[in-house]
């Protein structure tokens, strides 16, 4: 099939800046397609103009029905880097479209910083919370944030002051490309609450404080990390356990009896792409599984309130479940296996004689192992150190065939 849409991304510069493919593609159209910055570059001639509304996703079908008719979406800089023809790439066949991008907002912010733009973590926060901040704050790194408009700079700059990254450096760079570019740099600290224009991109280079502990990217954060009420899988179980749930980018975990959500924020920050649900009966705990999900840079983290087995009917099927609380709860065993994909992996944690009992019955029917983590911790008896033991852990971990 002839490739009826064109993706064009498109400068701060408007039309001025297409190479001469680009702008014969936007000449020859019968159907114009964007944001109404986009389409008001191109002067009015007559031709029938499509402007997205919120929600986008309700126009794809427009969009598609449009088959056969020579249609072109403009869009800013690259469109397959958090960008309109990502989306339309999962409804329309590669075959039937053709994209023509312009530098990234990230190309253009790498370039005027003289940042590698390889060793830089470029996010969006477009439409999304600015928390994911979190997840990527530590010494030295790199940030390029996309802002969802003139306010998001202020609020990146507050949730660094909160994280203990007040010292960090700063960029706003607004209209780059354009004759209105501009940019401004403080201290995160020093940035107040001015607004600036609403196309700008944020780059940060993390300062921490002398005081503000280091949270890695691999699975093990401090159990001081997460708000709890005492039900907190312990630091060097927790990442074992991840360790045995094996986080991959693209896959679900479901975390039953979420209690704090550990897992599966440690799940989330393993990589970007990797999802998660987290499934609590407690009410008073799905406030803390919220903020530690926030504090921690996961927001995305789906918070499911309710008891297994019931409240895990009609969710996605899961790569990979782990049972933290209520695995001695009848039917719970059953419906996570039941849903887990083909090779996806069960985890399940007890510290009681009945939940040992149980998962002993699982490995007679699914096989797997079982192993059993005795942690001691060095704490003081007045002037001296002595070892003070936690209670046993016996895991089990099975992968479905």
């Amino acid at each position: 099939m002839n490739r009826w849409l064109t993706v064009i991304g498109i400068g701060d510069d408007g039309p001025a800046g297409l190479n001469a493919q680009a702008r014969r593609l936007v000449d020859e159209a019968e159907v114009l397609v964007g944001g109404a910055r986009h389409l008001a570059m191109v002067p009015a001639d007559g031709r029938e103009r499509l402007a997205w509304a919120t929600p986008l996703e309700a126009q794809i079908d427009q969009l598609i029905r449009m088959r056969g008719r020579r249609v072109c979406v403009l869009a800013t800089g690259d469109p397959m880097w958090h960008g309109i023809g990502a989306m339309l790439a999962k409804h329309i066949p590669p075959a039937e479209m053709l994209v023509l991008p312009a530098p990234s907002a990230y190309s253009l912010a790498a370039a005027r910083l003289g940042w590698p733009l390889a060793e830089v973590d470029a996010i969006s926060l477009h439409g999304r919370p600015v928390d994911l901040v979190s997840a990527f704050l530590q010494p030295s790194r790199r940030i390029i944030a996309l802002s969802e408009d003139g306010s998001t700079p202020a609020k990146a700059a507050a949730l660094l002051l909160r994280r203990g990254y007040g010292q960090s450096r700063m960029t706003v760079l607004a209209h780059m490309g354009g004759p209105r570019e501009e940019m401004r740099t403080a201290i995160a600290a020093e940035w107040g609450d001015d607004s600036v224009a609403a196309l700008n991109t944020i780059a940060i280079e993390c300062q921490g404080e002398a005081d503000t502990p280091l949270l890695p990217t691999v699975p093990g954060l401090p159990d001081v990390a997460f708000a709890h009420d005492g039900q907190l899988t312990k630091r060097e179980v927790r990442a074992a356990t991840l360790a045995a749930l094996v986080p991959v980018p693209g896959q679900l975990l479901w975390d039953v009896g979420a209690g704090s959500g550990a897992v599966a924020i440690e799940w989330m920050r393993a990589h970007r792409d990797c999802r998660a649900l987290a499934i609590e009966q407690r009410h008073d705990r799905l406030a803390l599984i919220e903020a530690n999900a926030a504090a921690l840079g996961t927001p995305d983290l789906k918070i499911i309130a309710g008891s297994a087995p019931a409240a895990l009917a009609g969710l996605a099927a899961p790569d990979a479940i782990f049972i933290g609380g209520g695995a001695t709860t009848e039917g719970v065993f059953e419906a996570c296996w039941s849903a887990l994909k083909p090779r996806g992996r069960l985890v399940a944690n007890v510290v009681t004689l009945q939940g040992e009992r149980a998962v002993l019955g699982w490995h007679e029917r699914v096989g797997g192992t079982l192993t059993c983590f005795s942690i001691e911790r060095a704490s003081a008896i007045g002037r001296f150190l002595a070892w003070h033991p936690f209670r046993p852990v016996v895991q089990f971990q099975a992968t479905k065939p």
